[in-house]
């Protein structure tokens, strides 16, 4: 059993868990449920420098990233450094993150913000919406090409954009319909944990040019970003690379500025 599998397995008893102690009436009284959102890909689409910074604790492959940074703070950071979009762990076993993180950020900033969860329940969109997120993530790897479709239409009719991350072409081909908004290829094996940004370059020629292409994993040094854009990326999710540093806004500032000159 790869760490996918893990991770889909557990997170199935958990949501089961969540849905009897919220039921989805409750969240749809939230009163962040009638927000209008935030469009990450009108952000990306005027952005030169396509930025998605993301949150993240810890995670399976690097285990602990950063326990000491405030989210109220990274938050405020990222939007002071001119991020287009913040990316929010909201899976609490293996990346150390919670709902709660994302009501944070959603209290401390204006970005699109994106719930970074494994989706496998139309319950957890629902959640996405009612905690305040703009955007919701979902998985090829561990949907079928059924369920990514009622997903994203359902996420649709929220006004949420959907993020559909693909890691190969079989991935790509079942998961291409009108109900997504940007596609986000991972670097990432997740089988091998090993990264290589060859994923993207190959990938990105399949995706249709109605979608914003997003490249995620792998990420670090802004050279990376200036090799990719030629290939129609958009948008590039950085993660552990700003917050492995002891100021998590102040890194991404440097960035954006270093990817500028």
């Amino acid at each position: 059993m790869n760490i996918l599998d893990k991770i889909t397995r557990d997170k199935r008893i958990e949501v089961n868990l969540r849905k009897q102690l919220i039921p989805i009436k409750q969240l749809e009284q939230s009163i962040l449920f009638e927000r209008k959102t935030i469009s990450l890909s009108k952000k990306l689409k005027e952005s030169s420098s396509g930025i998605i910074a993301e949150h993240k604790r810890r995670s399976p492959s690097k285990q602990v990233i950063n326990h000491d940074l405030n989210i109220f703070d990274v938050a405020k950071g990222y939007e002071n450094a001119g991020v287009c979009g913040m990316s929010v762990l909201t899976d609490g076993k293996y990346f150390g993150g919670s709902l709660d993180d994302l009501l944070t950020a959603r209290s401390s900033c204006n970005l699109p913000l994106l719930r970074k969860e494994f989706i496998i329940d139309p319950y957890q969109i629902i959640e996405a919406k009612a905690y305040g997120a703009d955007v919701i993530l979902l998985i090829a790897a561990i949907l079928s090409k059924e369920e990514i479709k009622q997903f994203s239409e359902l996420a649709k009719s929220l006004n949420l954009e959907v993020l559909l991350e693909v890691h190969n072409e079989a991935e790509l081909y079942k998961s291409i319909m009108p109900s997504l908004d940007l596609f986000g290829i991972n670097n990432r094996n997740l089988k091998t944990f090993e990264v290589s940004l060859e994923t993207s370059k190959q990938l990105s020629k399949l995706i249709p040019n109605d979608f914003v292409k997003i490249s995620e994993s792998g990420i670090s040094s802004t050279e990376a970003i200036k090799t990719l854009k030629p290939y129609g990326f958009k948008g590039f999710l950085i993660g552990e690379n700003f917050m492995k540093t002891n100021n998590a806004g102040e890194s991404a500032n440097q960035f954006i500025k270093n990817l500028k000159s």
